[in-house]
């Protein structure tokens, strides 16, 4: 940027490489919440994902490998939980409910049955 101290460029990237991990924990949290309700902050998952966060965090005394892996195994598991939740949905959305009518099935897919107001549509 102009105008900007190397050290300001410094610490802007620094933000933006840490914003990631942040991003994945607040996403977590939120797949927390959509799970447990309101009181998920009372529950031992998150209790375990903040302290996992805290531990992991980079100072400026310490870079570790541990930090990396972590990172991913954060991400991996926030895919797990979104995935889990898409699936329930789409799982009560088409399973279970037994027979359907043909024009259901139809909807279900985009299409819609022909309409035959006087009889079979070829008559007159």
């Amino acid at each position: 940027m102009p105008g900007s101290t190397p050290l300001q460029s410094q610490h802007r990237s620094k933000m933006a490489a840490l914003s990631s991990p942040l991003r994945v924990c607040r996403g977590i949290l939120k797949e927390l919440r959509a799970i447990q309700g309101p009181s998920y902050k009372k529950s031992l998952a998150y209790n375990y994902v903040m302290d996992q966060f805290r531990k992991n965090k980079v100072t400026g005394e310490r870079y570790c490998r541990a930090k990396q892996e972590a990172h991913h195994a954060s991400h991996t598991y926030l895919c797990l939980l979104a995935s889990t939740r898409n699936h329930l949905v789409l799982h009560n959305l088409y399973h279970g409910k037994g027979e359907r009518s043909p024009e259901e099935v139809a909807s279900l897919v985009g299409l819609r049955l022909p309409s035959q107001p006087g009889g079979k549509g070829w008559e007159k």
